[in-house]
C-alpha cells in the first residue's frame, strides 16, 4: 500500500498554497531575525540608505532605484521596514518563478521548483542586506516571465511590460545588461524569436527603455561615471583566480539544493512504489528557454566578475540563479518520482529553518568565542544619538555632515536624529552632494575606529582635514558584549564657520 505524506498531498492538491506558505515562512523568519537580533544593519545596508537619502540620479555605487527604495522604507519603518522590503522582494521572486514555471511545466512541478530554491544559499542567507542584487531578483523574474509571454505565448503586447521591467532593472544595477544581452542572443538564435521581431512592438519597447533610463544615462555622462568600467587590468592570473573563486561560490550556493535533490530522488530506481508527479511533455522551445537562461545568466555574471572584479557589474549572484530550481525540474523529466518523502520534508524544513536560527544564535554566541567585532552587533542607535546630540549641543545646529571611516560614518548618517549627509572624504567625487563650502558652512563630525584612548588623528584623515583636533575617544557597549572589548570610536569636530 502506497503511503503519501501530508507534504506530498499539499504539493499535489494545493501547489499555489504551498508556494505562498514556503515564501511567507522564509520571509517571516528572515525578517524576524535581523529585526530582533541585529543592533546595526548588516553589510552595505547603512551605505545604501545613506546614499538613497540624497535622492541623486546615480552615484559611484551604481544606479539609484535600490537606494531610493531603501531610504523610503527606512523613513517609514526604520531598519525593520528595510528588512521587510527585502523579504517582499524574495516573496515576489518566488511567486514570479511559480507563475513562469506554471506556464511551462504546470503548477505542481512549478511548486517543486520554488521549494528547491530554499536550498540556494544566495536566495536566503544574504537577503536582510538589502541592495541592488536583492531588488534585481524579482525584476529579473518579472522580465523573464513577460519575455516568455512574448516568445512562448505570442503576446506581442508583453514587449511593453517587459521593457518597463528591463528599464527598472537597469536603474537597479548595471548588471541588468547581462540579462538584456541574453535576451537579445536568445531572440536572435531562435526562429520564434526572430518571428516576434517582425513588428513595431520590440522597437517601441527599446525606445521605452531608453526614455525611462535616459535621466540616469544623462547623469552618467555628466558625472563621468563611465570611468567605473575602465579599471586597471591585472595580470592574466588574477582573472583566472577570480573566475575559479566565483565558480566555486556558484557551486557552493547550490549545495543545499543538490543535497535536497539527492535525498528526494536518489541515485537508484525505487524498490517500491513511490509518489509520482507527472506533467505534460515539455516542448523544445520551453526546454531551451529555461536551460539557456538558467545557465547563461550565472556563467556570464561569473565571467564578468572575473574580468571586471569589484568594479564590474557582478553585483551578487542572486539575480542570476533565480531559474536554477526550475531548470532542475525541467532536467528531471516529465515524471518525477519522490522516493523519500518523509526524509525530504525533514531536509527541506532544516534548510528553511536552520540558516536563520544559526544567524540568530551567532549574534549571541560569537561575542563569547571570537575576539573580532561583529558589525551587526554594533550599537548603531547609541552611536548615532551620541554624535548627533554632541554636535548640536556644542554648535547649536543639527549635525548635517558625517565623514571618516565609511561604516561608522554611514551608521551615524542613518542613526543620528538629524539624518546627516554621508561624506566620503577619501574620494570626495563619490559623494558630490557635499562640497568643501558645505563643510565650512555646516561643519561635520569625522569618525575613525580606535583601540585605545589616544587623541591622535590618523595620518590619512589628518591629511584631508589638517585643522581637525581629536577629541577623547568615545566608548560604547554592545547589547551582547561577551569577551569583546568596548567599542571605541575616535572622533573630531569641524565647527561651522
Amino acid at each position: 500500500m502506497l503511503h503519501v505524506s501530508l507534504f506530498v498531498e499539499l504539493v499535489r492538491a494545493h501547489p499555489r498554497l504551498v508556494v505562498w506558505a514556503a515564501a511567507l515562512v522564509q520571509a517571516t523568519l528572515w525578517w524576524l531575525v535581523p529585526t530582533l537580533f541585529y543592533s546595526a544593519p548588516p553589510g552595505n545596508l547603512p551605505l545604501i540608505i545613506a546614499v538613497g537619502h540624497e535622492f541623486q540620479l546615480g552615484s559611484y555605487w551604481g544606479p539609484p532605484l535600490a537606494s531610493w527604495l531603501a531610504e523610503i522604507a527606512f523613513a517609514i519603518g526604520g531598519t525593520p521596514g528595510v528588512y521587510l522590503l527585502s523579504q517582499a522582494c524574495v516573496v515576489a521572486t518566488y511567486w514570479g518563478v511559480f507563475t513562469l514555471g506554471r506556464a511551462i511545466v504546470g503548477a505542481r512541478h512549478a511548486a517543486m521548483a520554488v521549494l528547491l530554491m530554499v536550498g540556494i544559499a544566495v536566495l536566503t542567507v544574504p537577503t536582510p542586506d538589502f541592495g541592488p542584487p536583492i531588488l534585481a531578483m524579482p525584476l529579473t523574474v518579472f522580465v523573464l516571465r513577460h519575455y516568455w509571454r512574448v516568445i512562448g505565448e505570442g503576446r506581442r503586447s508583453a514587449w511593453y511590460v517587459m521593457a518597463i521591467g528591463l528599464a527598472l532593472l537597469l536603474l537597479t544595477m548595471y548588471a541588468g545588461l547581462i540579462l538584456l544581452a541574453a535576451i537579445a542572443a536568445f531572440t536572435a538564435a531562435s526562429r520564434r524569436g526572430r518571428e516576434m521581431l517582425l513588428g513595431p512592438e520590440p522597437w517601441i519597447a527599446l525606445f521605452l527603455i531608453g526614455v525611462i533610463v535616459f535621466p540616469h544615462l544623462l547623469w552618467v555622462d555628466i558625472s563621468g561615471a563611465w570611468g567605473v568600467w575602465t579599471g586597471g587590468a591585472g595580470s592574466v592570473a588574477d582573472p583566472l583566480e577570480k573566475l575559479g573563486r566565483l565558480l566555486g561560490a556558484l557551486l557552493l550556493a547550490h549545495l543545499g539544493v543538490g543535497l535536497l535533490c539527492l535525498i528526494a530522488v536518489g541515485l537508484r530506481p525505487p524498490k517500491e512504489k513511490a509518489p509520482t508527479f507527472a506533467r505534460k511533455p515539455v516542448t523544445g522551445l520551453e526546454r531551451r528557454f529555461v536551460l539557456f537562461f538558467a545557465a547563461a545568466l550565472p556563467l556570464a555574471a561569473v565571467l564578468a566578475g572575473a574580468v571586471l572584479g569589484d568594479r564590474g557589474p557582478i553585483g551578487g549572484l542572486g539575480p542570476y540563479v533565480v531559474l536554477s530550481g526550475l531548470a532542475i525540474v525541467v532536467l528531471a523529466g516529465n515524471t518525477i518520482v519522490l522516493q523519500r518523502q518523509g526524509l525530504t520534508a525533514v531536509a527541506w524544513s532544516v534548510l528553511l529553518v536552520a540558516p536563520p536560527a544559526i544567524a540568530a544564535a551567532a549574534v549571541a554566541v560569537l561575542p563569547f568565542v571570537s575576539g573580532t567585532d561583529v558589525p551587526i552587533g554594533q550599537p548603531a542607535n547609541a552611536i548615532g544619538k551620541f554624535f548627533g546630540d554632541t554636535f548640536e549641543r556644542r554648535t547649536g545646529r543639527p549635525l548635517a555632515i558625517v565623514a571618516g571611516e565609511p561604516r561608522l560614518a554611514s551608521l551615524v548618517a542613518i542613526a543620528a536624529p538629524s539624518r546627516p549627509s554621508f561624506y566620503f572624504d577619501a574620494a570626495p567625487d563619490r559623494t558630490p552632494w557635499v562640497t568643501g563650502e558645505d563643510l565650512r558652512r555646516k561643519g561635520a563630525i569625522v569618525l575613525w575606529p580606535t583601540a585605545d584612548t589616544s587623541t591622535t588623528v590618523p595620518p590619512d584623515i589628518k591629511a584631508r582635514f589638517p585643522d581637525l583636533v581629536a577629541e577623547v575617544p568615545q566608548t560604547f557597549s554592545r547589547a551582547i558584549q561577551g569577551r569583546l572589548p568596548l567599542m571605541r570610536i575616535g572622533w573630531g569636530m569641524l565647527r561651522p564657520q
